[in-house]
């Protein structure tokens, strides 16, 4: 008996990273998965490869909702579960950040968990679950990423009112806070074919040894797992709440 037997979950921005892993690992626990994004070539893939459902998904295009809840229900017939996980980061300080690059970072990031929510949980059985993918950055500051920590606050609030207002339905909303993960948005040569990704992500555990209690760069899969206890009748008495997951990074600094 799988966790998600019977379920079928949206995972947004599933072609790759956290998604990729929320959605294989949702498989593996026996839901019924929409793999939703717009790399159309990696996402057509995983689907295929797990036996799951692939679709275009703009996440801040209200039609892409629209669609991809037809195809969902048409597929399976019913939705109980949604991963907000689609979203995107840029750098650069607040003063030099162009008004065009703030708005890209919160339609995808902010505006997407929003519409998601909009257009799912009206199809969505009574009982099911939403989990949006906030940061750790949405609980506190970081210098050069203030058009995504913006966003990422505003997740939070989002998720808590969320829950609230879908209670009576039984319908539970929390967000998840994840640190510094190895995905391609942290490490960059991930996506490249001629780079080494594994070496870069031992740097990078180099760089965070001194900054996360832990000593280490977060993986995928471990936000995938908080994912599914979100998921899944593990958490069936939480709702609205933001879960950090940072090998201790929000606690503080050691001066030792």
């Amino acid at each position: 008996m799988g966790k998600l037997d019977g379920r079928v979950v949206i995972v947004t921005g599933a072609a790759r990273g956290q998604g990729e892993q929320e959605a294989r690992l949702f498989r593996q626990e026996g839901a019924d998965v929409v793999v939703a994004d717009v790399l159309d070539d990696p996402g057509e893939a995983l689907a295929k490869e797990i036996g799951a459902r692939y679709v275009h998904l703009d996440v801040g295009e209200e039609d892409d909702w629209r669609s991809a809840v037809s195809a969902a229900k048409e597929a399976y017939g019913h939705i109980d579960g949604l991963v907000n996980n689609a979203g995107i980061l840029r750098f650069n300080s607040l003063v030099d950040t162009p008004l065009d690059e703030f708005m890209q970072v919160v339609r995808v990031n902010q505006a997407g968990c929003f519409l998601g929510i909009k257009a799912v949980a009206p199809e969505m059985a009574d009982g099911g679950t939403i989990v949006n993918t906030a940061s750790y950055t949405g609980l506190t500051g970081m210098a050069a990423v203030g058009a995504y920590a913006a966003s990422k606050h505003a997740i939070v609030g989002l998720t808590r009112v969320a829950a609230l207002e879908l209670a009576p339905r039984g319908i539970r909303v929390n967000a998840m806070c994840p640190g510094a993960i190895d995905t391609a948005m942290s490490n960059p040569a991930q996506l490249d074919p001629a780079a080494d990704a594994q070496a870069t992500a031992r740097a990078l555990d180099g760089l965070y040894r001194k900054l996360v209690p832990l000593g280490r760069i977060g993986r995928a899969e471990e936000v995938a797992r908080l994912a599914l206890f979100l998921t899944s009748e593990d958490s069936s008495y939480i709702t609205g709440q933001p879960f950090v997951i940072d090998g201790g990074w929000l606690a503080g600094v050691s001066v030792l």
